[in-house]
């Protein structure tokens, strides 16, 4: 397992803990005067193409395809036009200014994360409340802990951030990302820990990279080559691994994996194993499944040894004893195991289960010498502790029913720690005995949410085909089931991943102010396992809006919202499902938040790495049946005429590289084009911003208090 340790996301940082005070709730009856909500907004012209592709016997018409360029100055102008007009009716909202002064309020307080050993020292990240970016500390025993590296010194507005440090193996060397403006292309900076002195210039154009040292004498990165044309949206198609030695050139790193037509895989990626005896690689040409090959690094001129010479599962490296390396795998077992494999005779007839496959979704770690094996149940964490050679110790008691992060360290540490959450209880970071099996608090937080004032539990609605689906709804203690709510109904349903509990500080705003909050878990994710995710992709991607659709009904039938009190919000593959589900339902709620969204789903392939979310969704030229699915739900394509849509927020940042804003501004455009109703369509276009990761708390912030506000602002409540 890479001991790349990440720095808190942008998605992480709205996760973090958050504490409330007593505040007045929203008053539903007073809501603003019919006059506000009908006030005449004019959107900036955006002029109209004659662009004109044709799949399979039918012709697309693309009227906005300029706006896909992103280095032109007519996009830079639209850009700047669409602001002007959301900004100028974000000001407008008489309580946009409270939720900004209640967010900072909120966010206001120490956080640490979880303390990890390297060579001779402990680290851990901290931010003293509102600083842009976590600062990394540095301690040895018995010293008072300095700062080792601070990403806000990086730039002067907080937008260049630390996207990951990794450590040599005697711990005396650090790689370190930064991320600039959010961006998916990272620098690497290789730095002395006990002088922080810079050895060398630094790596540049590194793309979906970890780092694995070798030793302390260089390690191995993937990247693309540089694309021709706009960073940002020119395709990036073959993904290649490379060994850099230190002192060397970056011109000198060798490629060592992804460099023929044979070896053209969209991600790769390479770990040396702990005993640096292997080096393992993985391929992938898509966002699910990957083959797999080890290469013996003692003798140099040995060949790659293939492990897998096929994509039908997800399979990585966790840990590696002598010539025994431990896999976690879906193959043949849609909730994974974890499987002993003999580089000497590594073909899957001959792997040993350790932890076999259960009825949960298993995510193991090592620590200590054993493995811990995280189940999610429901959506939930249960861990149990193993041996090494995968008997049973003991069940982990948690404090509750949420989110525990996995327990893992190295093989001398015998004190491991974990953090456990909920979306009404703030974090808590535990120490675990790996002997004796206790956990104690090791740090609080100080915040003063009480969550004993809030209730968050778990329902299980019926979608469209009668399938059962979970969702955890949070509100205040002795809310009135009137109808009357406003809510937020969220939900990201592909890609394999799951939505478990988590605190949050922009949910306690909402929640504290009497907003529900409702996650639900889709298909499309992996909260049951692959069969789960299988069961909304491609062809089955409707599913996924459907089990969405449902849990809106839900709510409302159940009295917890209406539909004037509705409100849906989704980042990226969650912006597609609120653009799908807004198109196909646009009486269902009465605010839409498509955030970063992948909302043309004839072109999303030709963008960036886009072509690797294939397994997902499929592409328009793989098929005429495939075309004419995606055309039947894709956002973009499925705006109309003379349909009142809800009032709707798109959000996007212009430097996203991974979701090019191209998608946002084209849905835009036909919005505003096309709406029939009086509710607003607009965009809000965060500037020097990517996908989200690294985004600064400042900005963090000001995003929340524009939403919040414009949907609050938008169901017609006149004050909070």
């Amino acid at each position: 397992m890479k001991k790349t340790h990440l720095l808190l996301s942008a998605s992480l940082l709205t996760t973090v803990l958050a504490g409330c005070q007593s505040e007045p709730s929203i008053d539903s009856t007073q809501v603003a005067d019919t006059a506000q909500s009908k006030q005449t907004l004019i959107y900036p012209a955006t002029e109209k193409g004659d662009v004109v592709d044709t799949y399979f016997d039918t012709q697309i018409s693309d009227p906005y395809r300029w706006l896909e360029d992103d280095l032109s100055v007519d996009t830079g102008n639209w850009v700047k036009a669409q602001n002007k007009v959301t900004f100028d009716y974000l000001n407008d909202i008489p309580y946009r200014q409270k939720l900004k002064e209640r967010l900072t309020t909120l966010w206001n307080y120490e956080k640490t994360s979880a303390p990890f050993k390297e060579g001779e020292y402990t680290y851990f990240y901290k931010n003293d409340g509102l600083q842009n970016q976590y600062v990394l500390f540095q301690q040895k025993p018995g010293q008072k802990a300095e700062v080792f590296l601070d990403p806000n010194t990086f730039s002067d507005d907080g937008t260049t951030s630390l996207a990951g440090i990794t450590f040599s193996k005697n711990g005396k060397l650090a790689a370190y990302q930064i991320s600039e403006g959010g961006s998916d292309w990272r620098k690497v900076i290789i730095i002395d820990v006990e002088t922080k002195q810079q050895l060398e210039a630094p790596l540049v154009d590194i793309k979906f990279s970890d780092l694995s040292w070798l030793e302390n004498e260089g390690f191995y990165y993937s990247s693309y080559d540089k694309p021709k044309g706009s960073e940002l949206s020119a395709k990036t198609d073959q993904h290649k691994l490379y060994y850099h030695k230190l002192g060397e050139p970056q011109s000198m790193d060798t490629l060592v994996f992804g460099g023929t037509e044979q070896q053209k895989r969209r991600y790769v990626s390479g770990e040396v194993s702990k005993n640096g005896r292997y080096l393992v690689i993985t391929g992938a040409k898509s966002t699910s499944g990957n083959d797999l090959f080890i290469k013996d690094l003692v003798h140099p001129d040995a060949p790659l040894v293939t492990v897998l010479d096929h994509t039908n599962s997800d399979t990585y490296m966790l840990h590696g004893e002598g010539d025994i390396i431990y896999f976690v795998t879906n193959l043949d077992a849609p909730n994974q195991r974890l499987v002993a494999v003999d580089v000497n005779e590594p073909a899957p007839e001959n792997w040993v289960n350790i932890i076999p496959e259960g009825e949960h979704v298993l995510t193991p770690t090592y620590g200590n010498d054993f493995f811990f094996a995280k189940y999610m149940v429901d959506a939930t964490s249960q861990i149990k502790q193993f041996d090494i050679t995968g008997e049973f110790i003991r069940n982990i008691e948690l404090p509750g029913v949420g989110t525990a992060s996995s327990i893992e360290g190295g093989k001398d540490e015998t004190t491991l720690y974990y953090s456990f959450n909920n979306y009404i209880t703030a974090s808590t970071i535990y120490s675990f005995d790996t002997k004796s099996g206790e956990s104690s608090v090791y740090n609080k937080s100080g915040v003063k949410f009480d969550s004993a004032d809030y209730v968050s539990k778990q329902v299980f609605y019926t979608s469209k085909d009668g399938t059962k689906v979970p969702m955890i709804i949070s509100h205040k203690k002795g809310l009135e089931l009137d109808g009357k709510n406003p809510t937020i109904l969220y939900g990201y349903g592909g890609f394999n991943i799951s939505l478990t509990p988590r605190f949050s500080v922009t949910n306690a705003v909402w929640m504290e102010q009497g907003g529900v909050y409702a996650v639900a878990n889709l298909r499309g994710g992996g909260e049951y396992g692959k069969k789960w995710h299988n069961a909304g992709i491609q062809m089955k991607k409707q599913n996924v809006f459907d089990d969405f659709i449902a849990a809106g009904e839900y709510l409302i039938e159940e009295q917890y919202t209406s539909n004037d009190y509705l409100a849906v919000r989704g980042g990226s593959n969650g912006g597609l499902l609120v653009g799908a589900v807004m198109t196909q339902r646009p009486d269902l709620m009465k605010v839409a938040l498509p955030a970063v969204g992948v909302l043309d789903m004839l072109r999303y392939h030709t963008f960036t790495a886009g072509a690797g979310w294939a397994y997902d969704y499929g592409t328009a030229e793989q098929s005429k049946e495939m075309f004419d699915y995606l055309l039947g739900y894709s956002p973009v394509h499925n705006v109309k005429k003379g349909v009142s849509y809800p009032a709707t927020l798109v959000t996007t940042g212009d430097h996203d590289d991974r979701v090019v804003p191209a998608h946002s501004f084209k849905f835009a455009a036909e919005l505003q084009d096309k709406q029939a109703g009086v509710s607003p369509v607009m965009i809000r276009i965060e500037t020097n911003a990517g996908h989200g990761a690294g985004t600064p708390v400042s900005k963090t912030i000001e995003q929340y208090a524009d939403i919040f506000g414009f949907t609050l602002y938008n169901m017609g409540i006149k004050s909070l």
